[in-house]
């Protein structure tokens, strides 16, 4: 028996030894673990940075230019959201403009969503769109104001008010310079509908 004993205490002697050879024990450094975190730390902070200052969202936006002519064009938001896949673009809510006509009387649009051409200041308003111009007051859904054609088109139910008339059409395009509209249906066989105020 205790021959017994002598040979399985050789035995574990042998194999914890050699065991620890071929599986060393896992040294743990404290050290490189806070190092390794504080480093995740750091880069987590730097993302966050980088992610805030690239955000593509504005409060408060305002934009103004001046055509040769001496015109001004006022564009002013809520917010605005810059595109991403092209930068000349920015998406604007609650949307305020104001075009100073050199030599005629000023023009108000307001509109819930927009979308700004920095690059050469086309503007379309889109949902609840109201123009005022003197005692003129139209609404639509959608107007493409553009200062390079000179020109605003006002599509999607429109209606043109003023003292004398109410007018129903599907597009009226205004020349900004000359003021001359050009009313009319996409449709050849309705009509623009006029009624007496």
């Amino acid at each position: 028996m205790k021959k017994k004993y002598i040979y399985v205490s050789i035995f574990f002697l042998i194999l914890i030894p050699l065991l620890i050879y071929l599986y060393p024990p896992k040294i743990i450094n404290i050290s490189n673990i806070e190092t390794t975190n504080n480093e995740k730390n750091i880069q987590k902070n730097e993302e966050e940075e980088i992610l805030a200052s690239s955000s593509n969202t504005m409060d408060q936006v305002s934009y103004s230019s001046r055509d040769l002519k001496g015109n001004e064009y006022f564009v002013f938001a809520d917010k605005g959201e810059i595109d991403f896949s092209n930068r000349e673009i920015i998406y604007l809510t609650n949307v305020r403009a104001l075009i100073n006509l050199k030599n005629s009387n000023n023009i108000e649009i307001k509109s819930d969503y927009g979308k700004y051409n920095s690059t050469n200041f086309d503007t379309i308003f889109s949902k609840n769109v109201i123009v005022n111009y003197l005692d003129n007051k139209i609404t639509s859904e959608y107007l493409d104001f553009s200062i390079e054609r000179n020109s605003m088109i006002i599509s999607k139910k429109v209606i043109f008010k003023n003292l004398e008339n109410i007018l129903k059409s599907d597009v009226i395009e205004i020349d900004i310079d000359t003021k001359d509209a050009n009313i009319f249906m996409y449709n050849n066989n309705k009509k623009v509908n006029i009624k007496k105020n």
